[in-house]
């Protein structure tokens, strides 16, 4: 097998493509043939030595994948050789195979392709939590998604919309707004060239934001927080832009809204059943085409410092998939 292996976590140029033994599964784990094994920003993050997780060394990264099951280790039970599966397992991902713990592992229904697959867990998961379990979205409220255009972005719109709700979209470039709006967003925001505060208010008819989903953190926060309902919950998903805001607390006490944290790894560990159940619900609304990950282009696995580059451009529409 090969595998982009990190020695040193200091950035994408010190992966190499390095020949590895194939590993055999032990107890509870299975081997995986990888077809397709999607970009998430904790990847980037991992390499830098910048994530809250920091796997011994040397590992691979490449946190989500989906393949085919070649081989499983004792008391592995509900998979088998030759059955598809997708899984988020943190690491081991851009490679040919890897050892994955079977628990983690998604089996997949006929039609399911892989690079849809691989790039469906953690922005539809992150999303559904965020929006239905943590802000117990209501149809007919107003959401704002921030970063709309990237992957959990995307899947947020989504979901928001398959749940009845007013979706509102901002994002840095008119092609980006274009993008949402074909996903269903009733309303865009251009924030490189428009006042967050100004459009949200026109958006809304100075009636303000139920839910704000916020994956970017950095200086738009703020600003959208401004602009939140009574009662008003504000989702912190992550900090993609780099810095994490500090919010004046007398915000939520003057609106009566609450922050509201957003950790889906640590909602699955600690309430698996709930999670399972969630996952059903997302494939079965895959099978019914109500959600599908946009996919912004796929590239060959040997193609990961290519591809690294384009994410950390902030280029990428969706995901970036790489492929075998």
């Amino acid at each position: 097998m090969h595998a982009w292996l990190c020695t040193e976590p200091t950035g994408v140029e010190a992966l190499k493509w390095t020949e590895l033994p194939t590993p055999a599964p032990g107890p509870g784990e299975v081997l995986i043939k990888i077809e397709a094994a999607s970009l998430n920003f904790p990847d980037l993050l991992i390499v830098q030595n910048k994530y809250q997780m920091k796997p011994a060394l040397p590992f691979v990264p490449g946190s989500e994948y989906a393949g085919v099951v070649e081989a499983v280790g004792p008391g592995v039970t509900h998979l088998s050789p030759g059955q598809s599966v997708a899984c988020l397992s943190g690491t081991g991902g851009f490679g040919t195979h890897t050892l994955a713990p079977a628990a983690l592992c998604m089996p997949l229904p006929k039609g399911f392709p892989a690079v849809d697959a691989a790039a469906f867990i953690m922005i539809y998961a992150t999303s559904w939590h965020a929006l239905v379990d943590r802000a117990m979205l209501k149809e007919g409220e107003t959401v704002l998604v921030l970063g709309a255009a990237g992957g959990v972005g995307t899947a947020a719109i989504q979901i928001a919309k398959a749940m009845g709700a007013k979706v509102i979209a901002a994002a840095s470039t008119d092609e980006k707004c274009a993008l949402c709006q074909s996903l269903g967003a009733d309303a865009t925001i251009n924030y490189s060239t428009q006042d967050l505060r100004d459009a949200i208010k026109q958006a809304t008819g100075g009636k303000g934001l139920d839910v704000i989903y916020d994956p970017v953190g950095g200086d738009f926060a703020e600003a959208a927080f401004r602009s939140i309902a009574w009662r008003g919950r504000y989702l912190v998903v992550g900090f993609a832009s780099g810095p994490i805001p500090a919010l004046p607390l007398n915000l939520p006490l003057l609106k009566g809204a609450s922050i509201v944290g957003v950790f889906w790894g640590e909602f699955a560990k600690r309430e698996p059943k709930a999670n399972a159940a969630m996952m059903a619900q997302l494939a079965s609304w895959y099978a019914q085409g109500r959600i599908k990950p946009v996919i912004d282009r796929a590239m060959p696995m040997a193609d990961l410092p290519a591809a690294f580059a384009r994410m950390g451009s902030r280029a990428v529409q969706g995901k970036l998939v790489l492929v075998n």
